[in-house]
């Protein structure tokens, strides 16, 4: 089941998302409908709160070309243990904050320890880009966004673009869930 993906200024997308444990309520078919989501946007990653839930689950699946192996993992209540390497930039984007794409800066190796859909243990060091999802979906689950690491000036200079996704006046291909427009400045 494809789900609706929240759109960006939904508090949701701030929280520090809480841990799970075995007992979560139909866990594999949440696990189930994030992955059809995520392929239904075309994404490369999906967090909880993406789908508006603050639990630390969240999918990758990069579609690697020929050059490296597939890389299709569940992470849950995943904990980076160390960044290393020289940051690199990358052209990011998000399923939340559609029509925007930024340079972010990350560090290209982690480690990082994690249970699986079946609740096995890992802890493993990752790479390249998929390391650098695992970063991006690590941060939704601490209540971070991409563009929260973009200078003052480019956020300034986005401010329009991401108060129109949150209002609503975006396209995609999706289906999204947009914040309630409850305040007025």
């Amino acid at each position: 089941m494809k789900l609706p993906i929240v759109a960006y200024g939904d508090p949701v997308l701030k929280k520090v998302c809480t841990p799970i444990d075995e007992t979560y309520p139909d866990l594999q078919a949440l696990i189930s409908n994030m992955f059809d989501t995520m392929y239904n946007a075309n994404g490369v990653g999906l967090a909880a709160p993406q789908v508006g839930l603050a639990i630390r689950l969240f999918v990758v699946d990069t579609r690697a070309d020929e050059d490296e192996e597939p890389f299709k993992k569940v992470f849950i209540n995943a904990e980076i243990l160390a960044e290393t390497g020289e940051p690199w930039a990358f052209n990011e984007g998000c399923l939340s904050i559609p029509e925007i794409r930024e340079d972010v800066m990350r560090k290209p190796n982690i480690l990082i320890r994690y249970y699986d859909e079946n609740w096995q243990l890992h802890e493993e060091e990752v790479g390249g880009f998929p390391a650098r999802v695992i970063q991006h979906e690590y941060d939704h689950i601490e209540g971070k966004l991409f563009t929260d690491k973009l200078s003052l000036l480019r956020k300034q200079l986005l401010k329009s673009k991401l108060e129109n996704i949150s209002k609503g006046n975006v396209r995609t291909d999706y289906k999204m869930r947009f914040p309630k427009q409850s305040k007025k400045r």
